[in-house]
């Protein structure tokens, strides 16, 4: 018998206007870590985003589009008071679901999601869900 294949995620990729901003973005805001990419050529940065997955940038872009926001990145964190206090630092504004400005939905799992955009316009959602 033939074994059904697997198949998981590799990489999200994202197509930006400003390598470095959102570089540091990714790093500063999101806390995520680069990791080597192979075309050395000044227009990719690549991130961890799990054991194996990545998410790389790229720049080249003309300009931001708009995104729904039910088209979204989701990271998951260990400290939503602080990552909340981070976004204010940096005078990111965030919204809850139905777009109440830092406002913070609570689902029916009590897993609490705040919204935001990154610099070119694309959504993304953190949430407090550990498991």
């Amino acid at each position: 018998m033939n074994a059904k294949p697997k198949t998981v995620i590799n990489h999200v990729a994202q197509y930006v206007v400003d390598l470095q901003v959102s570089t540091e973005f990714y790093q500063k805001v999101i806390g995520l870590d680069t990791i080597p990419e192979p075309f050395h050529d000044g227009r990719h940065t690549w991130f961890s985003i799990g054991d194996f997955a990545h998410l790389h940038i790229i720049s080249g872009a003309k300009g931001k589009t708009d995104h729904d926001k039910n088209s979204h990145l989701c990271f998951s964190t260990t400290d939503m008071t602080a990552f909340i206090a981070n976004l204010k630092q940096r005078k990111i504004g965030f919204e809850s679901w139905a777009g109440e400005k830092n406002g913070i939905t609570k689902r029916t799992d009590g897993v609490q999601q705040i919204y935001f955009k990154d610099p070119d316009g694309y959504w993304i959602e953190v949430n407090d869900d550990h498991r």
